[in-house]
């Protein structure tokens, strides 16, 4: 992680999908994980980060989606 602001843009991103979605911060996470939107915020940082949290948040919705999670 060569940008000090990722690992803090990534839970702002977390705290919003959680918020959208009504879950806890863990179960957000645990979700994320599982439907591979963790892999995608480390691996689009250098993309995602210039969007609003906003978009970030509709982006893994449509991401996790895609591979097997039912939250949109």
């Amino acid at each position: 992680m060569n940008d000090k602001f990722k690992i803090p843009y990534m839970n702002a991103v977390i705290r919003a999908f959680a918020k959208r979605f009504g879950l806890d911060l863990q179960s957000a996470f645990h979700y994320l994980w599982n439907f591979r939107g963790i892999r995608f915020l480390n691996d689009y940082y250098d993309i995602e980060h210039l969007q609003s949290i906003d978009d970030a948040v509709d982006d893994l919705s449509a991401l996790c989606m895609k591979n097997g999670g039912k939250l949109s």
